[in-house]
């Protein structure tokens, strides 16, 4: 979800709407997924469907610099599925899982160019909470980026839930999460990340929004070195273009900066539940 362009006045009574039930907003030549006529939840360019149109998916994709060639990736919500279309076009040695819990959002998934189930892509109808207690899956990156009209359901945040995902995760893997900076509990999610995660995280901010993408990692050799992050960012610049190497600046800054992380407000070692 992106921090919230108002359309008000793009589509009419569209543009008022606010029961809940997702819809398409098409103008500028951009077509958005809303739950409310007020926050784009997804966004997809209309001449380049395939592309990374938001800032903070082009972000969260900077899960790439820790791990550069996951071969399953998972995904907790859907949306106009930008994150899920990109690594399928991308990564070609990649399987992607998309879990959604509401049908209506996956029954707009041809609006939005997302290819049919194969054997790279499966869509599940299924609760995000309880795919992450599934002992049968184990994916190398795991992206939770789950929003409803109410914003982050509670099961998405909670400790157990994050205790959840960092037991599921193969060895090595990646958590990546997306987050409103002005969501009053901010603070506590990211200490339940960091809790679960026995601190190997790092939180940056998306550029252009006012969301905030927690990398939690449960490789022992986390965070990388410093020369490592910033190579690994040029050379996959070459088939990423979408600015990894400032972005791998930015995480090592806040790398370099985290015991003092004022986004991270609970003293470490103290948990907060």
């Amino acid at each position: 979800m992106s921090d919230g362009e108002t359309l008000l006045g793009w589509c009419g009574l569209l543009a008022l709407r606010g029961d809940g039930h997702p819809f398409i907003v098409d103008a500028d030549g951009q077509r958005t997924l809303q739950f409310d006529g007020v926050t784009i939840q997804s966004q997809m360019a209309l001449d380049d469907p395939d592309a990374l149109a938001l800032d903070y998916t082009r972000t969260m994709m900077g899960f790439l610099l820790f791990h550069p060639a996951p071969r399953h990736v998972a995904m907790i919500g859907l949306g106009g599925g930008s994150l899920l279309k990109y690594c399928l076009k991308t990564m070609p040695g990649t399987r992607v899982t998309a879990i959604e819990i509401n049908p209506e959002v996956i029954a707009l998934r041809d609006a939005f160019g997302i290819p049919p189930d194969g054997p790279r892509l499966q869509v599940l109808c299924r609760d995000g909470a309880e795919y992450v207690r599934d002992p049968g899956e184990a994916p190398d990156v795991l992206i939770v980026d789950g929003f409803d009209v109410g914003g982050m359901p509670e099961q998405l945040c909670s400790a157990g839930f994050y205790d959840h995902c960092y037991a599921m995760l193969a060895e090595g893997g990646m958590m990546v999460v997306n987050l409103w900076s002005g969501d009053r509990r901010y603070g506590l999610y990211v200490s339940r990340i960091r809790d679960s995660f026995d601190g190997r995280m790092v939180a940056v901010r998306a550029d252009e929004d006012s969301n905030r993408i927690v990398f939690a990692s449960k490789s022992p050799h986390f965070p990388p070195r410093r020369a490592q992050l910033i190579d690994r960012a040029r050379v996959l610049a070459l088939d990423h273009p979408f600015g990894l190497v400032p972005l791998a600046q930015r995480i090592q800054h806040r790398l370099d900066h985290r015991r003092e992380d004022r986004d991270d407000p609970w003293p470490s070692g103290k948990r907060r539940r």
